[in-house]
């Protein structure tokens, strides 16, 4: 890998040549080769032991700070799974990639779906088989495994006794998956409402929902099939959710069909209450289906690109591009904005022999605050479609702007040379296959092969070599920076699950800058000082009345799980605990660096006292089905919200728990839940710190975040964003593990209801 000078370019070596290129919601970069998958993560907000596995021997000349990555990989089998003559002998079901099965695609599903608070990934082959596959014990570095043959699946639920449309159904040819709607719950409830779309040759779309599984990771579950017609469906693309009311919202699934046909599915879904028993109350999802009117006639085009971009303060608007063409398509709506289909010509970009406007689209991008389109081709070029929002059109709207599509392509052409140490000439073609913004802005990541097609030797599979480059195409000034980090806290919503390092990747990217820091510090600790105000307060939880039976334990671990990951104030404070922890490690000047610290200190002091709050509420609400062995546990978060510079609502709340718990249980005042014992020395250790645990004898312990208990096991796991460590959830069988203290049915069920960070809110890896 090398970074350059004055673009800082990221290069990393691929083999071999790729298909796809997008982001997942925990902030990760997937790249389908032919036979892999590339999981690579960028380390910007990440802080732990492990080094990036990619990472510049140096910065460029002005000391700029270099860009690592964290890389894994999925390798699924090279060979079928499923052998379609066996099932069906129609011509109609031959698939041609059976004979050299390679990868075709990938959908990321939303963060924080499965039980560790992750994404899955579906993979779609050569053979149209789809699989699923989750992160074992580290999603950065460490496997992925398969948990599901999706192929399976759908031969298991054909409903039609017809073999060969059976078969046809099973066979998918393109895969999407949906966001997470917001329904304007606060807090927002444990609840999965994305979608699975899979577009198979018999001409319809299956939809299906993931169900979370502790033991297996997790497994689809079918919804519904949308007969559409007799071709393909080749491409697949969803919009984002558009709430209309609390409970209630709307998207459009984009399709496209082998003949040139582009269709779109509305889908509404709808949430209803079906219990206020509990702690919180219980919902389930329904799911409406209508087919809309072809936006695009058949013109028997294939169609190369199909995705959904959102403007601002509009509706979405559909981008799907033919050879040549470029087509945008919007929903009438009520904002004085443009509406209907617009078509704009692609114009030869001439860099080198194989340049062409035919070529296929390779990625689309909008730039947030230019308002512009930016499409990669094939053939090396980028193009631009300014003024998305009114009316679209090739002109910028300043002469002399560098958005342009000549501008652009001659600094991808400029790349190109720069990482190339042998020299280029015009019979090399930088073949982009695959592009995305990396900020929303000036940054672009993408992959690139260098190709000759003049040259008609053969290169065998070993010998294609790929590049992924990320690079900033204009400068920003110190206003927009600011502008994104304001606009990164301005209305948080929990609801998409996304980890806090993808939130945060642009303002991550723009403050390593040396140059720039130092200028936009103060303004930026300024923005993080507004804190929000504390929803937690709100909080009211009736008092558990029906004894110590079955549904007491789901109950309190749902219930926990939503206040402590489902107020947007809460998710505020993380994200704003994360970005001053990187000022403090940016910041030069001691005494910025003093103030850097301060404004951490008083939004880690926010988080643990909303954190606290949860906790006493919740076990003042289960006061009377709690028992003798989990009495240490209650008393250390009393013990904790007593502390000095805890608030007085926080102290008088956890003054009542002690009191109902002194009225219920003679205590001990001595009990060991307050002085636990060294692993090494077994002297006693008094709970003077939080954070460390030293004994007499000088023995120094970390505690676990989620129960202050001495940590002095290995199943621990450590936060990818500030290194804190917690205790693994564990089996009842598994107790031994804990300290005797902790021993609880309370704390196995916090352990397990924590699923990320309690103070930055990024996932736990398993690093042991």
């Amino acid at each position: 890998m090398a970074i350059y000078t004055s673009l800082a370019v990221t290069t990393v070596i691929l083999n071999p040549s790729e298909r796809c290129l997008q982001w997942s919601d925990d902030g990760q970069a997937c790249i389908t080769t032919k036979a892999t998958v590339h999981i690579m993560t960028p380390d910007s907000g990440i802080n732990f032991s492990t080094p990036p596995d990619i990472k510049a021997l140096r910065g460029d000349e002005q000391g700029e700070q270099t860009l690592g990555w964290f890389r894994t990989m999925i390798e699924p089998a090279r060979g079928q799974t499923h052998m379609w003559p066996s099932i069906c002998q129609d011509w109609g079901a031959i698939t041609l990639g059976s004979l050299d099965v390679s990868l075709r695609g990938v959908a990321c599903s939303p963060s924080n779906l499965t039980s560790r608070g992750r994404c899955v990934i579906t993979i779609l082959n050569s053979n149209a088989e789809v699989s699923l596959w989750t992160a074992a014990k580290n999603h950065l570095k460490g496997e992925w495994t398969n948990i599901q043959d999706v192929t399976g699946l759908l031969l298991d639920t054909a409903s039609s006794e017809d073999i060969i449309r059976n078969t046809l159904r099973a066979q998918v040819t393109s895969l999407a998956w949906s966001k997470q709607p917001d329904y304007r719950i606060t807090p927002t409830p444990i609840l999965d409402s994305s979608m699975l779309a899979l577009g198979n040759r018999a001409g319809c779309i299956e939809f299906f929902r993931f169900n979370r599984n502790s033991n297996s990771g997790g497994s689809l579950s079918y919804i519904h099939t949308e007969s559409l017609s007799d071709h393909w469906i080749t491409h697949l693309s969803w919009a984002p959710w558009i709430t209309h009311a609390v409970g209630h919202c709307e998207s459009l699934l984009a399709f496209s069909t082998d003949n040139g046909n582009v269709g779109l599915v509305k889908v509404t879904q709808n949430l209803q209450s079906t219990s206020n028993v509990g702690f919180v109350p219980e919902y389930t999802t329904s799911a409406v289906f209508d087919v809309q009117g072809p936006i695009c006639e058949a013109d028997k085009r294939g169609v190369t690109a199909l995705a959904w971009v959102q403007p601002p303060g509009r509706n979405p608007i559909l981008v799907y591009t033919k050879p040549g063409l470029v087509y945008l398509w919007s929903w009438p709506g009520s904002e004085p904005a443009w509406n209907g289909t617009r078509a704009f010509q692609l114009q030869t970009q001439k860099m080198s022999i194989g340049s062409s406007a035919i070529s296929p689209v390779s990625g689309v991008s909008y730039v947030l605050h230019r308002d512009a389109l930016i499409l990669s081709l094939f053939d090396g070029s980028l193009h631009v479609i300014h003024n998305m929002t009114v009316e679209p059109t090739w002109t910028p709207p300043l002469a002399g702007d560098i958005l342009t599509s000549t501008e652009l392509s001659r600094t991808t052409r400029t790349l190109f040379a720069k990482v190339t140490p042998a020299g280029i000439s015009n019979l090399d073609v930088n073949r982009i296959g695959g592009m995305m913004s990396y900020d929303s802005q000036s940054t672009l990541i993408w992959i690139y092969e260098a190709l000759r097609p003049a040259d008609f030797g053969y290169k065998n599979e070993a010998q294609h070599e790929c590049m992924l480059l990320t690079a900033p195409f204009w400068q920003l000034d110190d206003e927009t920076v600011l502008h994104t980090a304001s606009e990164a806290f301005a209305e948080i919503s929990c609801a998409s699950g996304s980890a806090p390092i993808h939130y945060l990747r642009a303002l991550m990217l723009h403050l390593r800058s040396n140059a720039r820091f130092a200028a936009v510090c103060p303004q930026v600790l300024e923005i993080l000082s507004q804190v929000p105000p504390d929803q937690t307060t709100t909080i009211v939880l009736p008092s558990w009345t029906q004894g110590s039976n079955d549904d007491l334990r789901p109950q309190l671990r749902k219930s926990l799980t939503t206040h402590l990951f489902g107020w947007p104030n809460l998710l505020s404070l993380r994200m704003r605990l994360s970005i001053a922890d990187l000022c403090w490690k940016l910041c030069k000047d001691p005494e910025m660096q003093a103030q850097c610290g301060q404004v951490a200190q008083r939004l880690l002091a926010a988080i643990s006292h909303c954190v606290l709050r949860v906790l006493v509420r919740h076990l003042r609400a289960i006061i009377p089905v709690i028992t003798m062995p989990d009495i240490p546990f209650v008393l250390r978060e009393v013990v904790q919200s007593l502390l000095p510079g805890s608030p007085q609502d926080l102290s008088d709340e956890a003054q009542a728990l002690s009191d109902a718990l002194t009225a219920s249980f003679s205590i001990d005042p001595a009990i060991a839940a307050l002085h636990e014992h060294c692993p090494a020395c077994h002297t006693e250790v008094p709970l003077h710190d939080i954070t460390r645990a030293t004994c007499p004898n000088g023995h120094a312990w970390a505690r676990c975040t989620v129960t202050s208990f001495i940590l002095s096991t290995s199943k621990v796991r450590t936060c990818i964003g500030c290194s804190r460590k917690a205790l693994l959830p564990l089996a009842a069988s598994d107790e031994s593990q804990l300290p005797v203290a902790a021993q609880s049915w309370i704390v196995r069920d916090l352990l397990e209801a924590v699923h990320r960070c309690l103070f930055c809110g990024n996932s736990f890896v398993e690093i042991v």
